[in-house]
């Protein structure tokens, strides 16, 4: 393989020309080149030569993975922290510290206060929702059975 050897002396330029002159004259050729260059690694910036390649390359993913573990251990207990608070609304559990105890404390218990009145809020607005539909539902019947009652008078036209 004399004409391979010369090709990586002269480097990749020589290996493009080659490709290109093989699709110009034969496009089979210059995909049978194309693959052989591909294949042999001679366009990879890197250079596979043998088992150390492959160790070093899966020893950076290994080391990417493990970090990637760590984190999602560190937000998973972050998160079963959050839910053993009782959630505060939080996403990542809870707002920081301000240094001092007695103000988080107050801080908190105020969230919750206001959380539980809000919830109260919105108790009383879906009751009174009810009622309202209830009275206009009520008032639906009466209409109906004082129609239903009286089968002569029907809906009278409004006077324009």
């Amino acid at each position: 393989m004399a004409i391979v050897e010369q090709l990586d002396e002269l480097g990749k330029p020589a290996w493009i020309a080659l490709m290109i002159l093989g699709f110009v004259f034969w496009w089979p050729l210059g995909l049978v080149i194309l693959a052989f260059i591909l294949g042999s690694g001679r366009m990879g910036c890197r250079h596979h030569s043998g088992s150390g390649y492959w160790q070093e390359n899966m020893g950076r993913w290994q080391s990417k993975m493990d970090r990637m573990q760590e984190k999602m251990e560190r937000l998973r207990g972050r998160m079963d922290r959050a839910r053993q608070r009782g959630g505060s609304g939080f996403f990542w559990g809870g707002p920081p510290s301000s240094g001092n105890r007695a103000f988080d404390d107050y801080r908190s218990e105020t969230l919750q206060r206001l959380e539980e009145e809000q919830r109260e809020f919105k108790d009383f607005l879906e009751r009174l929702r009810f009622a309202k539909d209830r009275a206009e539902f009520d008032q639906f019947m009466a209409e109906r059975r004082k129609g239903a009652s009286d089968p002569g008078q029907g809906p009278q036209p409004q006077a324009s």
